[in-house]
């Protein structure tokens, strides 16, 4: 019978093997890190459009136009609430809703999946005559992802007759299942220009005029669910309602406008928003600078505008960069620029604050150096 021979401790070899682990470590951290992250841009319905994609895509290039407020007046409000619900189509969703919305989501608040997001889809709860897609009653419904999230499930909701979206609010009760689909893998989703799709079929026999679609999609990657209101017409027709049956091909990623978008296959370069610290003139006014999004060569920033102490009736705010960023577009205030010095000063609806009351403005901007650090902001009120 033969044995083994003692196996003698070598301390070089010894070495050598806790040096690889170490690396081996190093490298998985870093490969963690590096990786783009899914969640850079989801989804939503687009066609029959929802709420906030439908104003994206008929004002998108043109949101302050103030025909919007008699042609369009539900997206006007919108638009004048929060833009960046529009900029973010893709992403009125929940995290964490354990496929039980109705515990979470209160009546009232369907279409703004329950205030979420810090209450920047709020605007898509108010009650009114959005514009309309007309279908019939045997539909499909169709879900554009820019992601590639996959779905576990997709339910399709319609009003029941009678409810009137003119004059009450959503509620839970008010709808009635008409179509879903199961779990369905990126690999059964059709591929587009930007992202992917997939159609759900509904029948919502016994309808007629105007109502709401409401979908849910319960997203594969994570517990993070979204909820899509769509206006529709059945037999009717709505002719100031542009097709939406093309997934969009110049979408945005979630948070910059169309009009200097990068591309929507870039990953963001900076994993969490960057903020400067808040800057008061006594007695007046101060004001917070954010960069929300950044691409390689650009980025979106805001500026959230708080009153002090007592009412204001306008405000100018001022910084200036120190690595050579320039602003190439704004809303929500109307920006001026010499040199690296950018000022800001209100527009007409937001210049009036309350003791204590806030406003933001956005811009896009782009950067060419090393780093894209919060500039230093002031701010000056009107009395």
């Amino acid at each position: 019978m033969s044995t083994l021979a003692p196996t003698r401790f070598n301390p070089r070899l010894a070495w050598l093997v806790a040096l690889g682990a170490a690396l081996a470590m190093v490298l998985s951290v870093a490969a963690a890190t590096i990786m783009p992250r899914s969640a850079s841009a989801h989804g939503s319905v687009i066609d029959p459009a929802s709420r906030n994609y439908g104003c994206w895509l008929r004002w998108g290039s043109d949101f302050q136009n103030p025909a919007m407020a008699t042609e369009d007046p539900m997206c006007w409000q919108a638009w004048q609430d929060n833009p960046n619900a529009m900029w973010n189509w893709n992403g009125l969703y929940r995290n964490g809703v354990a496929g039980n919305p109705q515990a979470v989501i209160p009546d009232g608040q369907l279409c703004s999946a329950g205030h979420t997001e810090d209450g920047r889809y709020n605007s898509m709860d108010t009650i009114g005559a959005w514009k309309t897609t007309s279908i019939g009653t045997n539909f499909s419904i169709k879900l554009f992802d820019q992601a590639g999230h996959g779905a576990d499930f997709i339910k399709v909701y319609v009003t029941k007759q009678g409810f009137d979206e003119l004059t009450q609010p959503l509620g839970w009760g008010n709808l009635e299942l008409v179509g879903q689909i199961g779990n369905t893998p990126l690999s059964q989703w059709n591929v587009e220009s930007g992202g992917y799709s997939v159609q759900v079929a509904a029948n919502a026999a016994g309808r007629t005029g105007r109502h709401v679609v409401y979908t849910i999609w319960q997203a594969s990657h994570m517990d993070q669910s979204y909820y899509m209101c769509s206006d529709v017409n059945f037999g009717g027709s709505s002719p100031t309602t542009p097709p939406t049956t093309a997934a969009p091909t110049t979408a945005p990623p979630t948070t910059a406008p169309p009009t200097t978008a990068p591309p929507t296959t870039a990953a963001p370069t900076t994993a969490a928003p960057t903020t400067g610290a808040p800057t008061t003139a006594p007695g007046g006014c101060s004001a917070t600078y954010t960069v929300t999004s950044q691409w390689t060569g650009g980025f979106q920033g805001e500026v959230k505008v708080t009153a002090g102490s007592s009412a204001i009736s306008g405000w100018t705010v001022n910084w200036t960069y120190a690595n050579g960023q320039q602003v190439t577009s704004s809303w929500g205030a109307t920006l001026t620029s010499s040199g690296s010095t950018v000022t800001a000063t209100n527009v007409s609806y937001n210049g009036a604050l309350g003791a204590g009351a806030s406003t933001t403005f956005g811009f896009l901007g782009s950067w060419n150096g090393s780093s894209n650090p919060a500039p230093a902001v002031s701010c000056t009120a009107a009395a």
